[in-house]
């Protein structure tokens, strides 16, 4: 398999970004009092131990966001625990004389050990969810790229992190979305078309590109317009401009992240931009990944990833279109 290069030496892209950075110049920032004008985060993080779910909403509002999607947030029913959120941040936004954002409950398969299953699908969605994330942490290509906590390969709440776990053994213990004939699994079929009868978005989670393909036929087949490939220059993904190309025709939507440009991944923007401009804007959008310590809050990290495909060469309709109008299709946002 051929390569996806989507980071640079420091020294080439020393020579990129400088042009960049020295010459975008949106105004002037000041902290914590940023905008971030009309945008969408579609892959928000709040679970325990990562950012508050309610102050990031007033903070949100604050910057002018029109929303957030959590995919996780604390409680086992994350649409009441989004309802909870939009209720505190409208009550505070009354008082405070500023217009609240929305909020949209997401809900991931597999999480933990639990199974992927169509009835718990269907669940969450009459809950209220907007948006269904195929397996990811406990996929199998997490646990054969990055490894996972040594408690779910060893038992007995053993402490410590465990590095990459060999394939074979990571199909023992994480989910994957096809069956011994490399067809989608009955119950993945099945939520693919709860999604589209239901109007719900569905994100394709950690996924090998054998995966990808077949979850992609299945969407085109079904007619479902609201299917996203989140992080799509990570590690667990790896998915090439060619393949975008190819899985556009799908009307797929490609989530770059500001996790992808962060320190721990190292993604190149220059190469981002590259591929947004080569694909086209149409197949994009941006979102924050964030909610871990180690990053910015999801609004900042908002900032920065509009930012640095500002400065690297999109317009403002195109950012309109992948900060704004294509996440307002994922969570079904009518726009005035």
């Amino acid at each position: 398999m051929k390569q996806n290069l989507v980071s640079t030496p420091t020294h080439e892209r020393c020579v990129t970004s400088y042009a960049a950075r020295t010459q975008y110049k949106p105004g002037e920032v000041s902290p914590p009092h940023i905008k971030v004008k009309d945008a969408i985060d579609i892959h928000c993080h709040a679970h325990e131990g990562q950012q508050n779910p309610f102050a990031l909403a007033r903070r949100a509002s604050l910057a002018e966001m029109k929303g957030l999607l959590f995919k996780s947030i604390p409680g086992e029913d994350p649409a009441e625990a989004v309802r909870e959120v939009q209720d505190d941040v409208n009550r505070w936004a009354e008082k405070e004389g500023v217009n609240p954002i929305r909020c949209w409950a997401g809900y991931v398969c597999g999480r933990q050990t639990a199974p992927v299953s169509a009835k718990i699908v269907s669940d969450m969605i009459d809950a209220g969810v907007a948006a269904i994330w195929l397996p990811v942490f406990n996929h199998v290509i997490t646990l054969s790229t990055v490894g996972t906590y040594r408690r779910l390969v060893d038992g007995n709440d053993a402490p410590g992190w465990i590095g990459p776990v060999a394939w074979d053994k990571a199909l023992k213990l994480g989910h994957y979305n096809l069956d011994e004939k490399g067809e989608l699994k009955a119950e993945v079929r099945e939520i693919v078309h709860m999604c589209a009868d239901r109007n719900v978005a569905l994100f394709f989670g950690h996924a090998t590109h054998g995966e990808i393909y077949k979850l992609a036929e299945e969407v085109e087949k079904v007619g479902l317009k609201r299917a996203v490939i989140d992080h799509p220059f990570s590690p667990f993904l790896n998915v090439s401009p060619d393949m975008m190309k190819e899985l556009g025709q799908a009307d797929i939507l490609f989530n770059f992240t500001w996790d992808e440009l962060s320190p721990l991944l190292g993604v190149d923007p220059q190469i981002m931009y590259n591929t947004i401009r080569e694909v086209g804007p149409d197949h994009f959008t941006l979102s924050s990944d964030a909610g871990e310590p180690l990053f910015p809050d999801s609004v900042e990290a908002m900032r920065l990833v509009r930012g640095y495909m500002e400065a690297f060469g999109l317009n403002q309709d195109e950012l309109y279109t992948v900060c704004t109008r294509n996440p307002a299709r994922v969570v079904g946002l009518a726009l005035q």
